[in-house]
């Protein structure tokens, strides 16, 4: 059995086309929109409405960690403008284009930047989307949490941290443990490229623990200082953000 992992997909329908190739099954751990690339400021929802200068302006207060400042100049650029009207439209172009992407069967949950309630319209059948729920793949039990953590830079799907904790607990034993976010783990969740430490979930890594899944698999941190971590008995793995690599992890038995 193989099934290929992507997550951070943040708009890469072309590359999304082909990870399913020579699998059984393909995972997909969420971030499917782009709605700033801060490698290439020209891509996204954000420079689409506003230009790349001002682009180049709001990502340079973000990562200096002023957030406040950019959350008062982005609101500058929106006065006057209808925003859900105009995220959502974009949002469901892209949406439109990436599920289409998806091999049969995929099987996705959520990340911090999408939007869950509109994936119900897009999913088609050989699609399974899951949160908070269990799966059996191949002989193997996976689980499946999707969303982040409420942080100062406000992404669509933030949740609390007694939420997101008892999503995990609703799992029960899992083989293979699949959520958005790392374990609260300093190595797991420092980009060195934005030069900051991501949220990781405490309630994670002590299911991690407990639990001991063969497999913890995450995305969200891009360019994380270390990929791969293992604790007790579980491999925990970030599988990469896929916009920027376009190669799926594979994971076989």
């Amino acid at each position: 059995m193989r099934v290929h992992v992507v997550s951070d997909v943040h708009g890469n329908s072309e590359d999304l086309e082909k990870a399913g190739d020579g699998a059984d099954a393909l995972i997909c751990l969420g971030d499917l929109i782009l709605f700033l690339d801060y490698a290439d400021h020209s891509r996204g929802i954000f420079p689409d409405l506003f230009g790349v200068e001002n682009a180049d302006r709001i990502v340079e207060l973000r990562t200096a960690r002023r957030f406040e400042e950019a959350r008062e100049f982005g609101n500058r650029l929106w006065a006057g403008l209808d925003r859900n009207a105009a995220i959502e439209s974009a949002v469901r172009r892209q949406y439109a284009e990436l599920f289409a992407a998806f091999p049969t069967p995929t099987y996705a949950t959520y990340g911090n930047v999408d939007m869950p309630a509109l994936w119900p319209e897009y999913a088609r059948p050989g699609t399974t989307v899951l949160d908070g729920e269990r799966v059996d793949i191949g002989g193997l039990v996976f689980g499946f949490v999707g969303g982040g953590l409420r942080t100062p830079m406000r992404t669509p799907f933030e949740i609390d941290d007694e939420t997101y904790a008892a999503k995990l607990a609703a799992l029960g034993e899992v083989d293979v443990l699949c959520t958005h976010i790392p374990p609260d783990v300093p190595d797991l969740c420092y980009d060195t490229v934005a030069r900051r430490f991501e949220r990781g979930s405490a309630a994670l890594l002590e299911a991690i623990h407990t639990v001991r899944p063969k497999y913890a698999l995450f995305g969200h941190v891009h360019q994380p200082l270390a990929r791969r971590m293992r604790i007790g008995a579980t491999e925990c793995v970030n599988v990469g953000h896929f916009a920027s690599s376009g190669t799926p992890w594979a994971l076989e038995w």
